[in-house]
């Protein structure tokens, strides 16, 4: 059985000015992840506008993922649909072009029950054999995979992970008792995980770890360690920044932390804009003060 762990970064998708997908600048940020010592890479998260690429240009990320990793680390890729019949398509062409697992949404267009969730999920599995990382974001999506829905998926092989980001931590215990090893858990929160690691994730699906790599990996590292003081001093340096990762802006604030920190192009696609005025000054004051207090460290 596939068992993920470590760091997984959810890859921003670089963009030119006028809104085109940067293949270079995308592989070299991911060649950067890569050599900064995280354990795989998830493209096209909703972090990396997966819902506002065409197929074309999602082929053109995951194949320019698969050839920079170069079997380095695995290559994920989120798949986010509207329908059934969509999903079980795009699976299905992802691992056609190179993916090695899935970081599955809930259906974008349908809040569904439990029965349905769990349908959906099941309906996936049945059309891959990729292993599947469940994205688990309720805030967001509206739809939870509590442990009674995740019950029901326990015998479906190619589920292997979750990624936890109820903004609960109390569930990672809950996921345990439930099922011991049997999944493997993710922390999808930023500013959740030195606490989700106390209570015993073993990854972290990490949007500051674009821009901070190194930074994530050793912070992850001393809680897997169990260096709880040593790790509680640089996640209070970076749990500022880490905020920046549960707000709706997410992706202009991380590509403009990106910018700041190593260069990256931070431009977005419409509907989303740049950032402007005090918004645009918050991030950059909040950034900055990390950039320096991380000299201090």
């Amino acid at each position: 059985m596939t068992i993920w762990k470590g760091v997984f970064p959810a890859v921003t998708t670089k963009l030119t000015e006028n809104g085109k997908v940067d293949i270079d600048a995308t592989k070299a940020s991911i060649d950067r992840l890569i050599e900064n010592g995280v354990s795989g890479v998830i493209v096209l998260p909703m972090l990396g506008e997966n819902a506002s690429m065409e197929l074309d240009e999602r082929e053109a990320i995951i194949r320019g993922a698969v050839e920079v990793a170069n079997g380095r680390v695995p290559v994920l890729s989120g798949l986010a649909e509207t329908t059934l019949m969509r999903a079980q398509a795009n699976a299905k062409l992802y691992k056609s072009w190179g993916a090695q697992g899935l970081m599955v949404f809930p259906s974008l267009g349908y809040k569904t029950d439990d029965r349905e969730t769990v349908a959906w999920y099941k309906g996936i599995a049945s059309a891959t054999d990729l292993p599947i990382m469940i994205y688990n974001n309720p805030i967001a999506y509206g739809v939870d995979c509590t442990v009674d829905v995740m019950r029901e998926l326990v015998d479906t092989p190619e589920i292997v992970c979750i990624k936890e980001e109820t903004g609960d931590v109390r569930r990672v215990t809950d996921l345990r008792i439930a099922f011991g090893e049997r999944f493997s858990l993710f922390c999808g929160v930023d500013d959740l995980i030195v606490e989700s690691c106390a209570l015993g994730v073993t990854g972290w699906v990490s949007g500051m770890t674009n821009v901070w790599p190194a930074e994530a990996v050793k912070l992850f590292g001393l809680c897997q360690e169990n260096e709880y003081p040593e790790a509680r001093k640089l996640y209070q340096v970076l749990t500022p920044s880490f905020h920046l990762d549960v707000h709706v802006k997410l992706v202009q604030y991380i590509k403009l932390a990106e910018h700041l920190v190593y260069g990256a192009p931070e431009w977005v696609r419409a509907p989303r804009l740049p950032l402007v005025g005090d918004e645009r000054e918050y991030v950059v004051s909040t950034i900055e003060k990390a950039i320096e207090d991380l000299k201090h460290l």
